[in-house]
């Protein structure tokens, strides 16, 4: 009854998949609806190109981080306290098979020291996943640093039968221009907004559609489909039913 309203194959085939994978109740997978898990992972899906690095269907964009009940104001700091404090909860919203490593996890590389903020192992990827945490939008910057941290977790922390690391930049803006022209992607990095609140059930559907349109524009200007041989059809909304949003009027 909750998968019939959808109004494409691929979603319903997508909330199917997770409900039998993970054996989700149905207040757990009207709750993955409500957040729109299938459109966020779509949007990710569409940031790569046919030459990259993060495997497809790893992410989502945006993640939804309200559930850290995080007050205004605050720091890196406090955003990485509020995931460790609720870690379960922060790992559903990431996704399946992650399993948490280490918060301020120090490598130590011919004297000096370096800092990733939160390390994860995720078990279908079979890889580490490196998670930075930044406060505003994505900086060029960026990207540098966490190709040093893929770098290191390569040589002295990747273990036997294990892919590659790869990395996810949470920012409170994703600069998408800046991500594309940089080419994140292919060198193993994602990079994702965070919300802290959930907007409005409009606004949030509103705003969805326009990262989905700006993407295939984008898509469109490169003559590329997201990972070559699959090009996305067109992006349907959900039509929420009213308990979804329960403190609504």
């Amino acid at each position: 009854m909750e998968l019939l309203p959808l109004k494409t194959e691929e979603a319903r085939l997508y909330y199917a998949e997770e409900a039998i994978k993970h054996r989700l109740g149905v207040r757990d997978l009207k709750h993955m609806i409500s957040r729109k898990a299938y459109e966020r992972r779509e949007i990710a899906n569409l940031e790569l190109s046919s030459q990259s690095g993060v495997p497809f269907n790893a992410f989502k964009d945006p993640y939804l981080l309200d559930i850290l009940d995080l007050k205004e104001n605050y720091l890196e700091a406090d955003l990485e306290k509020a995931i460790v404090a609720e870690l379960e909860k922060f790992i559903l919203e990431f996704g399946h098979g992650f399993s948490f490593v280490a918060r301020q996890k120090r490598i130590t590389f011919e004297g000096h020291g370096y800092v990733v903020d939160l390390l994860f192992f995720n078990r279908e990827l079979r890889r580490l996943v490196a998670v930075e945490l930044k406060l505003g939008e994505f900086k060029m910057e960026y990207k540098g640093q966490m190709e040093g941290y893929l770098r290191l977790l390569n040589r002295l922390e990747r273990k036997e039968g294990e892919e590659q690391p790869i990395g996810i930049i949470l920012c409170t803006g994703a600069n998408r221009h800046m991500v594309e022209l940089l080419e994140m992607d292919r060198a193993g990095i994602a990079v994702s907004e965070y919300w802290t609140e959930l907007p409005s059930k409009e606004r949030f559907e509103n705003k969805l559609q326009e990262i989905m349109t700006e993407a295939r524009e984008r898509l469109e200007r490169r003559g590329l489909h997201a990972r070559g041989e699959n090009p996305k059809r067109p992006l349907y909304f959900i039509e929420p039913k009213p308990d979804d949003y329960p403190d609504e009027d």
